[in-house]
């Protein structure tokens, strides 16, 4: 037997698509836009910190990031990310979405603008200060995973809600767009003002002293669009959901959404007290013995399709550097100046941004209302699986130089897919399904576990897929099983996220408090 809903939350439910929803898209948006340019722009600078800082006179190629260095510079926010979707995740049912929200915003403010500053002047002073700030930039990251999720869930009526907290998440397409575009302009701007000869012509010329201020300005303007949001986040009220179910404070869930729906609701402090009756279906703890009977499956999968999913989906390192000097985007370092080459990883990464990030996310949008999120989801592990192998079987074929469009092509369905499919969906889902004072907490769980399979897919994998003759190693590398033997591995791994996805259950359609059973009466109370 169910409980009638609360009436705040039934006009959430079935409200008409209002300003306040695309307020909403937006203030939590720009914070996934923030969080996305910070991740990702790292990957337009290491190059250059390499040419800066560890220069090797004599050599025949500009000087690179050790493996260990460059593991360290590009892992260490994906680990304070992990650690912040857990802590944020679980404070946010603690002391409600707004409080926390503010203060990850704020987290990722400073330390976006400290990545650009340096305690000393040497490789071990700067890479030092570059990852300690850049642990806690991630830590911030990372608590914006389970709070835009729960606040936009929260927020969305039941008929648009998966296309609302879709669109919150790929407004990272668009944080990787600007991080690309805005790398094109400075390096075009330092290119025009400092010319410098390539690398082959001069080496120590071929790095201007002033390049020092590029990789700082790229990575400190990414506290720009965070900066901007943070008034009207601090304006946005508690979502009615935490207030009136987690807080129990019907009278304010009540009066914060009759100004944002503009109409009349009654308080209903009765109904709340129903709802809070020990008998209730909804008073055990997180991971209790009830727990795990009604929602232990649904964490399993969430968890283990974003885990796999982002195995997956950070491990096209493996292969990106092969496929923007085979098209000729990337020509060898030493035939480039230092600032050119910023210019040359930068666009590249904007072109794919282009081609096949940004439009995979907006597919999602549109169709997951209408197909919904389990459809999405499995069509998305079946099609990168069959790409995956593809690329993999007949590796040899796509080496050869005719044949490396054809390449290309594969490796932009493979991440189209990967959007219009589980990257976009396994955000959302989390957000769903869950009880409202679990909600933060199971997504941060999820979220961190796929951060987990970004680690291991982005760092693993480089290990991984090195020759399997160690003297072909990338220079610092033991051997691994090489390229080919780590696609079919991929492979396998996204044939497992397809299988697992079965765990996880529609939502489409449905309220929050049906998917979660929040409504419900103790079978006990419904044989009396």
């Amino acid at each position: 037997m169910a409980k009638e809903q609360l009436e705040v939350l039934h006009a959430l439910d079935v409200a008409k698509t209002q300003w306040y929803h695309f307020t909403a898209i937006i203030i939590s948006g720009m914070g996934f836009f923030t969080d996305a340019y910070d991740l990702f722009c790292i990957s337009l600078v290491t190059k250059l910190l390499g040419r800066i800082y560890y220069h090797v006179d004599g050599a025949a190629k500009p000087g690179s990031l050790p493996p260990n260095v460059s593991a360290a510079v590009n892992g260490v926010a994906l680990i304070g990310t992990l650690a912040g979707q857990l802590f944020f995740g679980w404070l946010g049912d603690k002391l409600g979405r707004k409080r926390v929200y503010g203060l990850t915003l704020m987290l990722m403010v400073l330390c976006s603008v400290c990545s650009g500053l340096s305690f000393g002047h040497d490789a071990k002073a700067v890479i030092s200060t570059l990852c300690f700030f850049r642990f806690w930039l991630g830590f911030g990251i990372g608590g914006d995973y389970p709070l835009s999720a729960t606040i936009m869930s929260e927020y969305a009526s039941k008929k648009t809600r998966g296309a609302f907290v879709a669109a919150v998440f790929a407004m990272q397409g668009f944080g990787i767009l600007g991080g690309g575009i805005f790398a094109i302009i400075m390096s075009t701007v330092f290119d025009a003002k400092f010319s410098a000869p390539a690398y082959q012509v001069d080496p120590i010329a071929s790095t201007i002293p002033q390049a020092d201020y590029l990789w700082r300005i790229i990575l400190m303007v990414g506290a720009l669009p965070a900066a901007l949001t943070y008034y009207w986040r601090m304006k946005m009220p508690e979502t009615a959901r935490y207030t009136a179910l987690v807080a129990k404070n019907a009278k304010q869930a009540a009066s914060d959404m009759s100004k944002v729906l503009q109409v009349d609701l009654e308080a209903e402090t009765q109904k709340i007290e129903k709802l809070d009756d020990g008998k209730q279906a909804n008073s055990f703890g997180l991971f209790s013995s009830e727990f795990l009977r009604r929602h232990g499956l649904h964490l399993l999968g969430t968890a283990s399709t974003w885990f796999l999913l982002d195995i997956a989906f950070y491990s096209q390192n493996l292969f990106q550097k092969d496929i923007f000097s085979a098209i000729g985007w990337i020509p060898p370092a030493k035939t480039m100046n230092a600032v050119q080459e910023v210019y040359r990883i930068a666009r590249a990464q904007t072109l794919i941004a282009l081609c096949s990030t940004v439009p995979g996310y907006w597919f999602t949008v549109a169709f997951i209302d209408k197909i919904g999120r389990f459809t999405i989801q499995l069509m998305g592990f079946f099609f990168m699986t069959v790409f995956m192998f593809a690329i993999a079987i007949p590796y040899k074929h796509w080496t050869h130089s005719e044949n490396r469009i054809g390449f290309v092509v594969m490796y932009s369905f493979t991440f189209f897919f990967a959007n219009f499919g589980p990257n976009a969906t396994t955000f959302v889902v989390p957000a769903e399904i869950f009880p409202a004072r679990f909600r933060s907490t199971c997504h941060g769980i999820s979220a961190a576990s796929g951060k987990l399979g970004a680690i291991i897919g982005a760092f693993g994998f480089l290990y991984l897929a090195q020759n399997q003759d160690k003297a072909k190693a990338d220079a610092g590398y033991p051997a691994g099983i090489g390229v080919r033997n780590s696609l079919l591995v991929l492979g396998v791994v996204n044939f497992l996220g397809l299988l697992f996805t079965f765990l996880v259950p529609e939502s489409k359609g449905k309220s929050l408090e049906e998917m979660s059973g929040e409504n419900e009466v103790e079978e006990e109370e419904q044989e009396q």
